[in-house]
Protein backbone atom coordinates (compact mmCIF):
# COMPACT_ATOMS: atom_id res chain seq x y z
CA UNK A 1 0.00 0.00 0.00
CA UNK A 2 1.50 3.13 -0.98
CA UNK A 3 2.14 5.70 2.12
CA UNK A 4 1.53 9.63 1.70
CA UNK A 5 4.81 11.73 1.55
CA UNK A 6 2.08 14.54 3.24
CA UNK A 7 1.87 12.40 6.21
CA UNK A 8 5.62 12.40 6.52
CA UNK A 9 7.31 14.63 9.03
CA UNK A 10 10.58 13.69 10.49
CA UNK A 11 12.18 15.41 13.22
CA UNK A 12 15.67 15.89 12.94
CA UNK A 13 17.79 16.40 16.22
CA UNK A 14 21.43 18.60 15.86
CA UNK A 15 23.16 15.10 16.68
CA UNK A 16 21.72 13.50 13.77
CA UNK A 17 22.37 16.39 11.41
CA UNK A 18 25.50 16.28 12.48
CA UNK A 19 25.91 12.48 11.32
CA UNK A 20 24.38 13.09 8.43
CA UNK A 21 27.52 15.40 7.45
CA UNK A 22 28.84 12.68 4.84
CA UNK A 23 28.52 11.98 1.10
CA UNK A 24 24.80 10.82 -0.10
CA UNK A 25 24.20 6.76 -1.09
CA UNK A 26 24.80 7.91 -4.72
CA UNK A 27 28.75 9.06 -3.74
CA UNK A 28 29.47 6.27 -1.09
CA UNK A 29 32.58 5.05 -3.32
CA UNK A 30 33.37 7.95 -5.27
CA UNK A 31 36.89 8.52 -6.20
CA UNK A 32 39.39 10.45 -8.27
CA UNK A 33 39.90 6.88 -10.11
CA UNK A 34 36.10 6.27 -11.00
CA UNK A 35 35.82 9.72 -12.42
CA UNK A 36 35.31 10.00 -15.82
CA UNK A 37 36.29 12.91 -17.54
CA UNK A 38 35.57 13.82 -21.01
CA UNK A 39 38.22 14.18 -23.26
CA UNK A 40 36.21 17.11 -25.20
CA UNK A 41 36.67 19.00 -22.18
CA UNK A 42 40.46 18.95 -20.94
CA UNK A 43 39.63 21.10 -17.94
CA UNK A 44 37.91 18.05 -16.31
CA UNK A 45 40.96 15.62 -16.22
CA UNK A 46 42.89 19.06 -15.44
CA UNK A 47 40.16 20.12 -12.30
CA UNK A 48 40.52 16.14 -11.55
CA UNK A 49 44.05 15.84 -10.69
CA UNK A 50 43.99 19.19 -8.95
CA UNK A 51 41.69 18.76 -6.31
CA UNK A 52 43.51 15.49 -5.66
CA UNK A 53 46.57 17.35 -5.31
CA UNK A 54 45.16 19.66 -2.85
CA UNK A 55 43.69 17.08 -0.81
CA UNK A 56 46.60 14.95 -0.45
CA UNK A 57 49.22 18.08 0.42
CA UNK A 58 50.43 18.64 3.29
CA UNK A 59 48.32 21.63 4.73
CA UNK A 60 50.19 25.38 5.06
CA UNK A 61 50.51 27.07 8.46
CA UNK A 62 46.82 27.91 9.37
CA UNK A 63 47.83 31.62 9.93
CA UNK A 64 49.47 32.49 5.96
CA UNK A 65 47.09 34.28 5.44
CA UNK A 66 44.39 34.38 2.68
CA UNK A 67 44.45 31.61 -0.23
CA UNK A 68 46.23 31.95 -2.96
CA UNK A 69 44.39 33.46 -6.48
CA UNK A 70 46.49 31.88 -9.05
CA UNK A 71 45.32 28.53 -10.98
CA UNK A 72 46.04 25.44 -9.68
CA UNK A 73 47.60 23.56 -12.00
CA UNK A 74 50.52 21.66 -10.51
CA UNK A 75 51.04 19.43 -7.49
CA UNK A 76 53.27 23.08 -6.30
CA UNK A 77 50.70 25.44 -6.89
CA UNK A 78 47.74 23.99 -5.14
CA UNK A 79 48.71 23.72 -1.87
CA UNK A 80 46.18 25.98 -0.84
CA UNK A 81 43.50 26.03 2.05
CA UNK A 82 40.57 26.27 -0.38
CA UNK A 83 39.66 24.84 -3.59
CA UNK A 84 36.15 25.56 -5.46
CA UNK A 85 34.60 24.12 -8.16
CA UNK A 86 32.77 26.12 -11.12
CA UNK A 87 30.94 24.86 -13.60
CA UNK A 88 27.51 23.86 -14.95
CA UNK A 89 25.28 21.35 -13.79
CA UNK A 90 26.07 17.86 -14.81
CA UNK A 91 29.80 18.01 -15.30
CA UNK A 92 30.95 15.56 -12.07
CA UNK A 93 31.25 18.69 -9.76
CA UNK A 94 29.69 16.35 -6.82
CA UNK A 95 31.62 13.41 -7.55
CA UNK A 96 35.23 15.15 -7.23
CA UNK A 97 33.75 16.30 -4.23
CA UNK A 98 32.70 13.60 -2.26
CA UNK A 99 36.24 12.05 -3.70
CA UNK A 100 37.70 14.33 -2.15
CA UNK A 101 36.10 13.53 1.13
CA UNK A 102 36.53 9.54 0.52
CA UNK A 103 40.57 10.54 0.06
CA UNK A 104 41.09 13.29 2.62
CA UNK A 105 42.95 12.02 6.21
CA UNK A 106 41.88 13.10 9.25
CA UNK A 107 38.52 14.30 10.49
CA UNK A 108 36.24 15.51 7.55
CA UNK A 109 32.13 16.48 7.08
CA UNK A 110 30.33 16.53 3.69
CA UNK A 111 27.18 18.23 3.48
CA UNK A 112 25.48 21.09 1.04
CA UNK A 113 25.10 24.29 2.13
CA UNK A 114 21.63 24.17 3.32
CA UNK A 115 22.91 21.51 5.84
CA UNK A 116 25.75 23.88 7.34
CA UNK A 117 23.07 26.81 7.65
CA UNK A 118 20.41 24.41 8.69
CA UNK A 119 23.25 23.57 11.64
CA UNK A 120 24.13 26.98 12.26
CA UNK A 121 20.22 27.53 13.24
CA UNK A 122 20.24 24.38 15.43
CA UNK A 123 23.42 24.62 17.48
CA UNK A 124 23.93 28.36 16.72
CA UNK A 125 27.12 29.78 15.40
CA UNK A 126 29.45 29.19 18.02
CA UNK A 127 27.87 25.57 18.73
CA UNK A 128 28.87 25.06 15.04
CA UNK A 129 32.52 26.14 15.36
CA UNK A 130 32.95 24.34 18.61
CA UNK A 131 31.53 21.25 16.36
CA UNK A 132 33.58 21.46 13.38
CA UNK A 133 36.85 22.98 14.47
CA UNK A 134 39.51 20.63 14.46
CA UNK A 135 38.15 19.23 11.15
CA UNK A 136 40.96 18.58 8.52
CA UNK A 137 38.45 19.09 5.58
CA UNK A 138 35.03 20.49 5.12
CA UNK A 139 33.26 19.80 1.69
CA UNK A 140 30.35 22.04 1.06
CA UNK A 141 28.00 20.86 -2.00
CA UNK A 142 25.87 23.42 -4.04
CA UNK A 143 27.22 26.69 -2.34
CA UNK A 144 24.67 29.44 -3.17
CA UNK A 145 24.06 32.22 -1.18
CA UNK A 146 20.05 33.64 -1.37
CA UNK A 147 20.31 36.37 1.15
CA UNK A 148 22.70 38.41 2.95
CA UNK A 149 22.57 36.81 6.38
CA UNK A 150 23.52 33.45 4.87
CA UNK A 151 26.22 35.54 3.34
CA UNK A 152 27.62 36.57 6.15
CA UNK A 153 27.22 33.92 8.74
CA UNK A 154 29.38 31.31 5.89
CA UNK A 155 32.09 34.09 5.52
CA UNK A 156 32.10 34.58 9.14
CA UNK A 157 32.42 30.41 9.79
CA UNK A 158 35.08 29.78 6.86
CA UNK A 159 37.38 32.82 8.22
CA UNK A 160 37.19 31.36 11.85
CA UNK A 161 37.62 27.64 10.65
CA UNK A 162 40.23 28.32 7.98
CA UNK A 163 42.16 30.19 11.21
CA UNK A 164 42.76 27.04 12.81
CA UNK A 165 44.00 25.05 10.29
CA UNK A 166 40.17 23.24 8.21
CA UNK A 167 40.63 23.46 4.71
CA UNK A 168 37.48 23.49 2.60
CA UNK A 169 36.13 22.23 -0.83
CA UNK A 170 33.28 23.90 -2.48
CA UNK A 171 31.39 23.47 -5.42
CA UNK A 172 28.32 25.63 -7.60
CA UNK A 173 27.53 26.64 -10.68
CA UNK A 174 28.07 30.00 -10.14
CA UNK A 175 32.08 31.62 -9.36
CA UNK A 176 32.45 32.53 -5.68
CA UNK A 177 32.47 36.37 -6.38
CA UNK A 178 29.39 36.41 -8.11
CA UNK A 179 28.04 34.87 -5.54
CA UNK A 180 24.30 37.20 -4.73
CA UNK A 181 24.25 38.34 -8.32
CA UNK A 182 20.16 38.86 -9.16
CA UNK A 183 18.88 37.46 -5.95
CA UNK A 184 19.67 40.46 -3.68
CA UNK A 185 21.86 43.87 -3.28
CA UNK A 186 25.09 41.98 -3.71
CA UNK A 187 26.60 45.60 -3.78
CA UNK A 188 25.37 46.04 -0.30
CA UNK A 189 27.19 42.75 0.54
CA UNK A 190 30.68 43.03 -1.65
CA UNK A 191 32.97 42.82 0.79
CA UNK A 192 31.63 39.88 2.66
CA UNK A 193 31.62 37.93 -0.88
CA UNK A 194 34.57 39.16 -1.75
CA UNK A 195 36.51 38.20 1.39
CA UNK A 196 35.19 34.57 0.80
CA UNK A 197 35.96 34.57 -2.87
CA UNK A 198 39.69 35.44 -2.07
CA UNK A 199 39.45 32.06 0.03
CA UNK A 200 39.24 29.98 -2.43
CA UNK A 201 41.43 29.11 -5.90
CA UNK A 202 38.59 28.81 -8.28
CA UNK A 203 38.66 26.09 -10.48
CA UNK A 204 36.52 26.18 -13.87
CA UNK A 205 34.83 22.69 -15.03
CA UNK A 206 33.87 22.53 -18.17
CA UNK A 207 31.30 20.30 -20.11
CA UNK A 208 28.13 19.15 -21.15
CA UNK A 209 25.59 17.66 -18.50
CA UNK A 210 26.24 14.06 -18.98
CA UNK A 211 22.63 13.20 -17.53
CA UNK A 212 20.44 14.20 -20.71
CA UNK A 213 20.60 11.74 -23.35
CA UNK A 214 19.63 13.61 -26.07
CA UNK A 215 18.90 17.33 -26.62
CA UNK A 216 15.16 17.01 -26.71
CA UNK A 217 14.70 14.89 -23.68
CA UNK A 218 11.97 15.70 -21.62
CA UNK A 219 10.56 14.37 -18.08
CA UNK A 220 8.53 11.05 -18.28
CA UNK A 221 4.68 11.42 -17.35
CA UNK A 222 2.66 8.40 -17.25
CA UNK A 223 -1.09 8.19 -17.88
CA UNK A 224 -2.22 6.54 -14.38
CA UNK A 225 0.36 7.09 -11.87
CA UNK A 226 -0.97 4.32 -9.28
CA UNK A 227 -0.48 1.86 -11.85
CA UNK A 228 3.52 2.84 -13.04
CA UNK A 229 4.89 2.64 -9.28
CA UNK A 230 7.35 0.31 -8.78
CA UNK A 231 7.47 -2.36 -5.99
CA UNK A 232 8.94 -1.36 -2.53
CA UNK A 233 8.53 1.64 -0.21
CA UNK A 234 6.78 4.44 -2.52
CA UNK A 235 4.45 7.48 -2.05
CA UNK A 236 1.24 9.07 -4.12
CA UNK A 237 0.56 12.13 -3.73
CA UNK A 238 -1.52 15.07 -5.46
CA UNK A 239 1.27 17.39 -7.00
CA UNK A 240 0.56 20.36 -5.60
CA UNK A 241 -0.40 19.08 -1.97
CA UNK A 242 3.32 17.90 -1.90
CA UNK A 243 4.18 21.52 -2.33
CA UNK A 244 2.53 22.63 0.50
CA UNK A 245 3.81 20.55 2.86
CA UNK A 246 6.84 21.74 1.96
CA UNK A 247 6.24 25.03 3.27
CA UNK A 248 5.60 23.20 6.81
CA UNK A 249 8.92 21.05 6.99
CA UNK A 250 12.05 23.07 7.17
CA UNK A 251 14.05 22.54 3.83
CA UNK A 252 17.30 20.48 6.38
CA UNK A 253 14.69 17.99 7.37
CA UNK A 254 14.01 16.94 3.56
CA UNK A 255 16.87 14.09 3.65
CA UNK A 256 14.55 12.79 6.15
CA UNK A 257 11.64 13.19 4.05
CA UNK A 258 12.45 11.43 1.42
CA UNK A 259 14.62 8.84 3.57
CA UNK A 260 13.74 5.10 2.91
CA UNK A 261 12.14 5.55 -0.34
CA UNK A 262 12.36 3.89 -3.78
CA UNK A 263 10.06 6.01 -5.34
CA UNK A 264 8.09 8.82 -5.34
CA UNK A 265 4.57 9.23 -7.39
CA UNK A 266 3.08 12.80 -8.47
CA UNK A 267 -0.01 13.32 -9.98
CA UNK A 268 -1.59 16.47 -11.67
CA UNK A 269 1.49 18.07 -11.59
CA UNK A 270 1.46 21.98 -12.96
CA UNK A 271 3.61 24.86 -13.60
CA UNK A 272 4.55 26.79 -10.56
CA UNK A 273 3.06 30.40 -10.07
CA UNK A 274 4.96 31.45 -6.43
CA UNK A 275 8.88 31.32 -6.62
CA UNK A 276 9.17 30.42 -2.99
CA UNK A 277 7.05 27.22 -3.85
CA UNK A 278 9.70 26.50 -7.05
CA UNK A 279 13.07 26.89 -4.86
CA UNK A 280 11.63 24.36 -1.91
CA UNK A 281 10.65 21.86 -4.86
CA UNK A 282 14.55 22.22 -6.25
CA UNK A 283 15.42 21.40 -2.81
CA UNK A 284 13.55 18.41 -2.59
CA UNK A 285 14.80 17.44 -5.80
CA UNK A 286 18.32 17.76 -4.55
CA UNK A 287 17.35 15.24 -1.95
CA UNK A 288 15.75 13.01 -3.91
CA UNK A 289 18.60 12.90 -6.30
CA UNK A 290 21.08 12.13 -3.95
CA UNK A 291 19.06 9.07 -2.51
CA UNK A 292 18.51 7.78 -6.29
CA UNK A 293 14.50 7.63 -5.37
CA UNK A 294 12.42 7.19 -8.60
CA UNK A 295 10.03 9.72 -9.65
CA UNK A 296 6.96 8.38 -11.26
CA UNK A 297 4.73 11.91 -12.02
CA UNK A 298 1.59 12.59 -14.51
CA UNK A 299 0.22 15.80 -15.70
CA UNK A 300 3.47 18.69 -16.96
CA UNK A 301 6.85 17.34 -17.91
CA UNK A 302 8.72 18.10 -14.45
CA UNK A 303 11.29 19.41 -16.21
CA UNK A 304 8.73 22.37 -17.69
CA UNK A 305 7.72 23.04 -13.79
CA UNK A 306 9.28 27.09 -14.23
CA UNK A 307 7.40 29.68 -15.78
CA UNK A 308 9.52 31.73 -18.16
CA UNK A 309 9.80 34.64 -15.51
CA UNK A 310 11.39 32.79 -13.27
CA UNK A 311 14.11 31.31 -15.22
CA UNK A 312 15.15 34.86 -16.58
CA UNK A 313 15.86 35.59 -12.66
CA UNK A 314 18.37 34.97 -10.16
CA UNK A 315 17.67 31.55 -9.77
CA UNK A 316 17.85 29.90 -13.40
CA UNK A 317 20.96 27.66 -12.58
CA UNK A 318 19.30 25.95 -9.75
CA UNK A 319 15.91 25.36 -11.94
CA UNK A 320 18.08 23.98 -14.65
CA UNK A 321 19.97 21.60 -12.56
CA UNK A 322 16.83 20.55 -10.95
CA UNK A 323 15.11 19.82 -14.42
CA UNK A 324 18.22 18.44 -15.26
CA UNK A 325 18.11 15.75 -12.09
CA UNK A 326 14.15 15.32 -12.67
CA UNK A 327 14.84 14.20 -16.13
CA UNK A 328 17.21 11.79 -14.82
CA UNK A 329 15.01 10.09 -11.75
CA UNK A 330 11.86 9.89 -13.75
CA UNK A 331 13.84 7.93 -16.47
CA UNK A 332 14.98 5.94 -13.91
CA UNK A 333 14.39 1.77 -13.53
Amino acid sequence: MPQHLVDRDPQVTPQQMAAALVPPPQFATASFESYRPDPDHPSQAEVRDAVAAFVTARPEPAKRGLFGRRRASAPDQIERSGVYLDGGFGVGKTHLLAAAYHAASGRKTFGTFIEYTALVGALGFQGTIDLLRGTALVCIDEFELDDPGDTMMMTRLIKELSETGTRFAATSNTPPGALGEGRFAAQDFLREIQTMSDRFETMRIDGLDYRRRAVDESARVVPDVAAAMPEGAVTIDDFRSVVAHLASVHPSKYVALVEGLDAVGLTDVQPFTDQTDALRWVALVDRLYDAQVQIVASGSPLDRVYPDVMLEGGYRKKYLRAASRVVALSRAS
